[in-house]
């Protein structure tokens, strides 16, 4: 599986990257993911309520 290997340093080399070269688009990125996360988590608790 060296190409999944691959891939994954591919990947987090260009995290890096951009972390680097773009650290305010970086940190809008990091915020509207965990805002996704959250929203999604407060969808599944609302529908855990409705059901019990």
């Amino acid at each position: 599986m060296p190409a999944k290997k691959y891939l994954t340093w591919a990947a987090a080399a260009f995290v890096a990257f951009y972390v680097v070269t773009q650290p305010d688009g970086a940190a809008r990125s990091v915020e509207t993911v965990a805002g996704g996360l959250a929203d999604a988590a407060g969808s599944v608790i609302t529908f855990i309520n409705a059901v019990g």
